[in-house]
């Protein structure tokens, strides 16, 4: 049975606190795993949540700030510590590349995986598979920085009182999915388009056109709140959003499931971020993410 759920591993932004740890984001879709930003103590919080480097199929890194990156380095080294079997590929900005080469190389180890580099540099779709296409979308910080979306195709849902009128039935069903057409009735006459699921994540960044590209229709955003609204010249000034801006971003572009993180540490009570969200008009689902929480991908519409 295939699994789609967002792991919370760490939503401290900048320093660790108490009770977070730093940025670190596990999405399981089906067999694979891409981990978004493993920021220092990954590794340990990938433990605390039962998460192994055997899951790991892609690492995206948003940017090289040291709450997003520095986790890296423990990463990789437990990705061939394991020996993993299946190839890891890693997605970051190119301009970042050196600090890439550091955090790999930071120390000695005995490298028995071959990490693919897969660098970012321009909008667009990075990687094609079977159950998902990822794109990427420049955001505005003082460091280059992209935001991450995972599309899965559109498919077909069969309408079985349409195949009924049509008399198809049986085998038939199946062969009308291949072929397209059975004695002059076409799929469309018996299906409906199926839109597949989305999946955003937007870390550290102004507003800008790539968090409404990334955001549009997306079933889960993962999106960063750094700060409150009281503080929205703050963010604007270092480069980041407020609960109340992750929030219109997340009503205008239709999105049904509001993941909010990656909060200062200036705030203690995270009840604050729910309530700005929901005054500025967002109806859907909505999480103020904590360390270790699971949250699953929502149904298909």
């Amino acid at each position: 049975m295939s699994v789609r759920e967002l792991v919370v591993l760490g939503t401290a932004s900048q320093v660790p606190t108490r009770h977070r740890n730093h940025n670190g984001y596990l999405l399981r879709w089906d067999g694979e795993g891409v981990l978004f930003d493993p920021g220092e103590g990954t590794q340990r919080q990938m433990l605390r949540a039962g998460v192994a480097a055997h899951d790991l199929n892609r690492i995206c890194v948003t940017h090289f700030h040291g709450d997003h990156s520095l986790g890296l380095a423990g990463v990789i080294q437990r990705i061939n510590l394991d020996k993993v079997p299946h190839p890891v590929t890693a997605h970051y900005p190119r301009s970042g590349q050196r600090f890439f080469e550091r955090l790999r190389y930071s120390t000695a180890y005995r490298e028995t995986v071959g990490i693919t580099e897969a660098p970012v540099d321009a909008d667009g779709v990075l990687a094609t598979g079977a159950s998902y296409r990822l794109e990427a979308a420049r955001l505005s910080h003082p460091v280059e920085s992209y935001g991450y979306r995972i599309v899965e195709p559109d498919g077909r849902r069969m309408l079985p009182e349409r195949l009924a009128a049509h008399g198809i039935k049986g085998p038939d069903v199946g062969r009308i999915q291949r072929e397209g057409s059975i004695g002059g009735v076409s799929l469309d006459d018996v299906s409906e388009v199926r839109s597949g699921q989305r999946f955003a994540f937007v870390m550290d960044t102004r507003l800008c056109e790539g968090v409404h590209a990334l955001a549009d229709g997306a079933d889960l955003l993962v999106i960063e709140s750094t700060f409150l609204d009281e503080d929205e010249q703050l963010a604007v000034d270092h480069g980041h959003l407020t609960a109340g801006q992750a929030a219109r971003v997340a009503r205008d572009a239709g999105v049904r499931h509001l993941v909010l993180t990656h909060f200062s540490q200036r705030y203690s009570e995270p009840d604050e971020f729910e309530r700005q969200a929901r005054a500025a008009g967002f109806e859907g689902e909505l999480t103020v993410a904590h360390d270790l929480l699971r949250v699953p991908v929502p149904k298909r519409r």
